[in-house]
């Protein structure tokens, strides 16, 4: 079987690492790949690496019409069986097309939960023979919108355990490079700064976390259009610009996470939530918004704990109860591990894929 994979992003996580692990674990069980992705892109170089083909094409968004015609020549050229599109900004709508005009199988990777429109749902999913969600949230949110049965399948996004465990090794480093004192609590947030993600609902919730907690530090992770405007609130607040650090995207967080105390999330809408499986991998007890996948992730009683969106009281008292308690914060961290090996392993991901896959292709 040869599957022509195509995945529009430039960054090397999220959508695109699953991409990476998807492609080297069907290597492994003896599938060719080909990647389409951008000029210049991580995922290029990781993929490569992993002895992947690699087809660096021009890829514009949503308004790049002529991906088509490139897609169809590399469908050409390389007549795989089939093409599963891992990606929106055009790769979704243009890779569809390409693959209709060529004959072929298509299927769709679906990594976010929100909405849709229904004339957009009834036109688009057209295009596709399978669309694969990575959570039964976002399956969910399809079904409703109209989206037939008989093409939805589950297939939940993985996270590397061998790179992503509980070591603590290297703590001292971490209270360094993040200025923390022996002792101090530190609760770390690893999002993308846009709104949906709940950063202001974790400023709001500081203040009554803090009474309890007057040495934590709370260290936000990530990049995007948000960050302006939490600079500036962080900034015109005493108590925020003492205890809280953007602290921008890193490459190292598999060193970082097992450091934390703490990992919350309380987003308004979310797919899976990639770093919340990260975190629960290096044995981080976790605190999630109950919206999209995330509480697919964060079992209450169990590994951690959910609030409803935008809540900031409810968040306030999960913060508060977790960081006081050592032997909860432990016993969450070992049953997050344990969850992610059995139910979010790279081999279980891979072979879900490669199961829809066999759908199509004989």
């Amino acid at each position: 079987m040869k599957v022509l994979h195509v995945e529009s992003g430039m960054h090397l996580y999220g959508g695109a690492l699953q991409v990476v692990f998807l492609s080297r674990g069907l290597q492994r069980l003896g599938v060719e790949n080909v990647l389409a992705c951008p000029e210049g892109s991580a995922i290029a170089e990781a993929s490569a690496q992993g002895g992947v083909a690699v087809r660096a094409l021009p890829m514009g968004g949503d308004a790049d019409v002529g991906l088509v015609a490139r897609l169809r020549r590399l469908i050409a050229t390389e007549k795989p069986d089939l093409i599963h599109l891992h990606s929106r900004r055009g790769a979704d709508i243009w890779g569809g097309v390409a693959g209709r005009l060529s004959g072929i199988p298509v299927v769709l990777s679906r990594r976010v939960d929100n909405t849709e429109s229904k004339w957009a749902v009834a036109l688009k999913y057209r295009l596709y023979d399978r669309v694969v969600a990575i959570s039964q949230g976002i399956q969910a949110v399809l079904a409703s919108e109209g989206v037939p049965a008989g093409k939805l399948r589950c297939v939940p996004s993985a996270v590397d355990t061998e790179q992503y465990w509980p070591d603590t090794s290297g703590l001292d480093w971490f209270r360094q490079e993040f200025q923390l004192a022996p002792g101090q609590l530190a609760v770390g947030m690893v999002a993308q700064l846009i709104p949906r993600k709940g950063h202001q609902t974790l400023l709001d919730a500081l203040p009554e976390v803090v009474k309890a907690h007057p040495g934590l530090k709370v260290l936000l992770f990530g990049q995007g259009p948000e960050a302006p405007r939490l600079e500036q609130r962080i900034a015109a607040s005493p108590l925020l610009k003492t205890h809280v650090s953007l602290v921008g995207f890193r490459k190292d967080l598999q060193r970082v996470l097992p450091c934390l105390d703490l990992v919350v999330h309380p987003a308004f809408m979310e797919g899976l939530g990639v770093s919340l499986l990260q975190a629960a991998a290096c044995g981080v007890p976790l605190v999630g918004g109950r919206a999209g996948g995330i509480p697919e992730i964060v079992r209450p009683g169990i590994n951690g704990e959910l609030i409803e969106p935008g809540d900031a009281a409810a968040l306030a008292a999960a913060m508060t109860a977790l960081l006081s308690s050592t032997e909860q914060r432990q016993a969450y961290g070992r049953a997050g591990r344990e969850l992610v090996m059995s139910h979010f392993s790279i081999e279980s991901m891979v072979r879900g894929n490669l199961a829809v896959y066999r759908e199509l292709v004989g």
